[in-house]
């Protein structure tokens, strides 16, 4: 019997492939990044077929690294960045525009106007969402308003619309598929996460067919198999969940309370909060962490949109260093007697704040101000970003009680980020020894449709740590460098 598992990690600025065997240990994995595109100030498009080929490309690497066939492989689990969307002919399976990214800011002025018009307590109650550009619906209604003909093609039933994932089930299946799962759909903005269905009001709200949509299913069930000239043979799909909610899945969250964070090209804090939904008075998602055997687990969710993106500027777009670790060293460095602070509001701010128009800023600068500090302010913006949301989610569910936070992400292998970020919470940071937990996610979810893993109560005792960072930070130090923080944002914010 086949008991190896293939995890797709498709993310934001690259595709990743990682073949697991049966003890959820890597065996092998390929990575391919894809190009970004920004046509105008705001706007962040991917390539669909650029994403396709990269995921294809990756898993035929992995699955030849690793030495096994696709016949050894009992089933595909995939994970996406969320809130990104397809919209892709039918017949021949390709996007009539390119992909609109969740950092995309296009829509900001729609979502104004719907404000204006006083529909987002109605879109809040339904979705456990805040009216955003940053989530999906806005997206697909300006591409079936802007691209030439798709009205019309959709209404006669030949576009089909998605985030990432349908999208690369739709070419897995050779079309035979249109499916996503309770993470995903939960993140478009047209998703009743109570009632679990498309809601029809705010569909109509947007103008948005219904038969452009995937079905939602389970995080772990039966979403077909791929095409046999894909790998040489057909392998099944068993798993599919969002980034975050397969990170939180991969850290073993399973039981309320647990709670855990990814520093990526943004960053995703998640809380477990069980089965009943957290409606937040302190502008947090409540969403869906998972759904299994057709009941939703609940969670708590906090958005930054700039976190490793913060460094990837520092070197692309500032070439103050050549690569990512260099932050690490120039901040060790930095005077500590100098308070600079980095506001990544690049593309605007998320939770809590959600401030759509706010810019990036940097407070704090002197003369002896120089690429060490500025360093050690972009790693740390990370980590005050992250109390914001710690301090937003201890006010809205108040059974959180001390927290311990299991940490992922690129990131995560920067031992001064990892320490500053418990010594700002005051709260111990827990990195994982597999730090591939999003890709672990979507393995296990495989695993378990095939029945090759534990269930979710005995994997939350097999999940094994790295390393624990505790606070040793002197506490009038810590509380006067987040107010200074406070202070930064308060000046950066466009809004009240």
């Amino acid at each position: 019997m086949p008991s190896h598992l293939l995890a797709i990690d498709q993310g934001t600025t690259s595709s990743r492939a990682i073949v697991f065997n049966d003890r959820l240990e890597i065996i092998a994995s390929a990575q391919q990044e894809f190009s970004q595109y920004f046509p105008h100030s705001g706007w962040v498009e991917h390539d669909a077929e650029e994403i396709w080929d990269s995921t294809l490309a990756t898993c035929r690497q992995a699955l030849e690294r690793s030495g096994l066939a696709a016949a050894d492989i009992a089933a595909i689990g995939i994970t996406n960045q969320r809130e990104t969307v397809v919209v892709w002919d039918r017949q021949t399976g390709k996007a009539i525009h390119k992909a609109i990214v969740w950092q995309d800011r296009r829509t900001s002025g729609l979502c104004d106007e719907l404000r204006a018009a006083g529909h987002d307590p109605m879109i809040t109650a339904k979705t456990g969402l805040l009216l955003d550009s940053y989530f999906s619906a806005t997206k697909i209604k300006w591409l079936l308003d802007q691209v030439p003909g798709a009205r019309e093609e959709a209404a006669a039933g030949r576009l089909a619309c998605g985030t990432v994932d349908s999208f690369l089930l739709w070419r897995l299946t050779a079309g035979k598929v249109h499916a996503t799962d309770a993470t995903n759909a939960c993140r478009t903005m047209l998703y009743n996460i109570y009632e679990n269905h498309w809601d029809e009001e705010l569909l109509a709200l947007l103008d948005i067919p219904a038969a452009l949509l995937p079905e939602v299913k389970n995080s772990c069930d039966d979403f077909g198999s791929t095409e046999p000239a894909l790998f040489g043979s057909s392998i099944a799909v068993g798993g599919i969940a969002g980034d975050q909610q397969a990170a939180l899945i991969g850290q073993a969250c399973f039981r309320p309370g647990m709670i855990k964070s990814t520093y990526g090209t943004g960053c995703f804090i998640v809380l477990n909060t069980g089965e009943r939904p957290v409606v937040s008075t302190n502008r947090l998602l409540t969403t869906i962490g998972y759904r299994l055997d057709g009941r939703n687990t609940y969670a708590l969710e906090g958005s930054i949109f700039v976190a490793g993106a913060a460094v990837q500027w520092m070197r692309d777009a500032m070439g103050i260093i050549e690569s990512a670790a260099d932050t690490g060293k120039l901040a060790r460095q930095a005077d500590i007697n100098q308070d600079v602070y980095l506001v990544p509001a690049f593309t605007g701010l998320g939770a809590p704040y959600w401030d759509a128009d706010a810019r990036g800023a940097i407070f704090g600068i002197t003369r002896a101000t120089g690429p060490a500090e500025l360093s050690k302010a972009a790693l740390e913006s990370v980590c005050f970003q992250t109390r914001d949301l710690l301090e937003a989610m201890r006010g809205d569910w108040p059974a959180m009680g001390d927290t311990v936070l299991r940490v992922d992400g690129g990131m995560v292998a920067s031992n001064y980020t990892m320490q500053f970020l418990a010594d700002i919470l005051d709260a111990p940071v827990d990195r994982p020894a597999i730090l591939e937990t999003t890709a672990l996610g979507a393995a296990y979810l495989a695993g378990l449709f095939k029945g090759l893993v534990p269930s979710p109560e005995r994997f939350v005792d097999d999940w094994k740590r790295d390393k624990r960072f505790t606070p040793a930070l002197d506490e009038e130090i810590r509380n006067r460098k987040y107010a200074g923080w406070q202070d930064a944002v308060r000046r950066t914010l466009t809004t009240s």
